[in-house]
């Protein structure tokens, strides 16, 4: 299939308001499309995307789906038999999933695919800024809401296409890259990756698209991303000194990162960071070695890095409950809780840290039970929510885990299960802290809570 867009009028979008559809609704708006499209509640994402006079249905039904419209695009998590993709099918409109129309587009562009197991969003985002400063104007689809642009999206005009390339089902797979970003890899999506070696097998498929002219980006320090090869040009970048683009002197003072890049012996510059965490650091350096490549000036660089204040739920500053700083974070895997609590120590260390999690996806939370059961050390208080129930990606409702499975593997004091959020907020006033950092963490609905309490 090759999009043809001269043909596309009018565009059906089912679940628009997820991070990565809604995206795509921007991206036909701007290319004066007529969007519509429905989902199963309305959201911040969805109000904006109204305000934009697009219409948004919240009952799934097939009488949604019209004659006039030419392209229907589905969230992968709709079921084979969801009303809406039955009656496209049945009316003879082209149906393509969110990753395949990815792909599609993909084809249009050189396109750089930013990968991984975490720091995708983030990097996608530096990335996609560092290249906007200098000229290059490039189209971005990230998974968050960037500050600067407001949205998931940016459109350019030139031929280049930044996009976050997810590796859940393997639908990474989907796009045809010019310049892969692989920031690191760990075991997740165990519901469907058979254990690490098959993840490691389903990332060096996705490196093996690469033309023979193209880049590979690679994490020196991480050992799974080291044994991911690329016959063409590699570019390794970590602390390790013997890396192609290395950091070091890092300090933090004043809510800041201080370190110095270099690209072999050469220093690049010393820059300021303004969000915490040493994984937030890789990401940065790796957005580096891919603008420094693409001819981006280094004092462009440095300035795209030194604004940048990360993205929606990613360590996002939301507000104040009573004198308490209260962070959101999407943070759902081991590695990236354990990093993130480190964060918030490194930038708060004389603030108590309360740390509210809502676990995502029952697999996930059952196949990493005792790496999640380790990622809490650093907390003075730690609340555990109901597991978030993914829609489309449960195999059963329940398949034998609980929150309470994790509450006994976690070793250490002061822990509790919150049912619901009601129980969340009864919890903090039993708490009652001063001083503290409350930290929202989870990929479901915690965010909401997080943006409740501070009102």
């Amino acid at each position: 299939m090759k999009l043809d867009f001269k043909k596309i009028n009018k565009v059906y979008l089912s679940g628009i308001g997820g991070i990565g559809l809604s995206a795509l609704a921007y991206y036909f708006l701007e290319n004066d499309k007529e969007v519509i499209g429905s989902d199963l509640e309305s959201s911040d994402i969805t109000k904006k995307l109204e305000d934009k006079n697009v219409e948004i249905h919240f009952k799934q039904k097939e009488d949604n789906i019209t004659t006039d419209i030419d392209m229907f695009i589905y969230s992968s998590a709709l079921s084979k038999y969801h009303p809406e993709l039955l009656r496209a099918k049945e009316l003879n409109i082209p149906c393509v999933s969110y990753f395949k129309f990815l792909g599609l587009l993909s084809k249009e562009y050189t396109t750089i695919a930013v990968t991984g197991t975490n720091g995708k969003t983030t990097t996608t985002a530096i990335l996609g800024l560092m290249l906007e400063k200098v000229g290059l104007d490039p189209t971005v689809i990230v998974g968050s809401i960037v500050p600067q642009w407001n949205s998931n999206f940016r459109l350019g005009k030139s031929n280049i296409l930044v996009v976050e390339a997810c590796e859940w089902k393997a639908h990474m797979l989907e796009i045809d890259p010019n310049i892969i970003v692989l920031t690191n890899i760990a075991e997740d999506h165990l519901d469907y990756y058979t254990d690490l070696k098959h993840i490691k097998k389903t990332f060096q498929k996705f490196v093996d698209k690469l033309p023979k002219d193209g880049l590979l980006v690679k994490n020196k320090d991480d050992n799974n991303s080291l044994d991911i090869q690329f016959n063409g040009k590699t570019i390794n970048f970590g602390k390790d000194k013997m890396a192609d683009y290395s950091f070091d002197n890092l300090s933090i003072k004043d809510n800041s990162q201080y370190f110095t890049v270099s690209k072999g012996n050469k220093k690049i510059s010393d820059f300021v960071l303004p969000i915490p965490g040493e994984y937030n650091i890789y990401n940065t350096v790796s957005s580096i070695v891919v603008a420094d490549y693409l001819g981006v000036n280094k004092h462009q660089i440095w300035n795209t890095v030194n604004e940048f204040n990360s993205t929606w739920r990613r360590f996002e500053k939301v507000g104040m409950f009573k004198n308490n700083l209260v962070i959101s974070d999407y943070a759902h895997h081991p590695d990236s809780i354990q990093q993130l609590l480190k964060a918030v120590k490194d930038f708060y260390p004389d603030n108590g840290l309360i740390a509210i999690f809502q676990p995502h996806h029952h697999n996930r939370t059952k196949t990493l039970l005792k790496d999640f059961a380790k990622s809490f050390k650093l907390a003075d208080y730690v609340i555990i929510n109901k597991i978030y129930q993914v829609q489309g990606r449960e195999d059963q409702e329940k398949e034998d885990i609980t929150s309470l499975d994790l509450i006994k593997a976690i070793n250490q004091d002061n822990i509790f299960y919150a049912e619901n959020f009601k129980d969340i907020k009864k919890i903090l006033r039993k708490i009652n802290p001063e001083n503290s950092i409350i930290l929202f963490i989870g990929a479901g609905d915690i965010d909401n809570l997080a943006r409740e309490i501070i009102k």
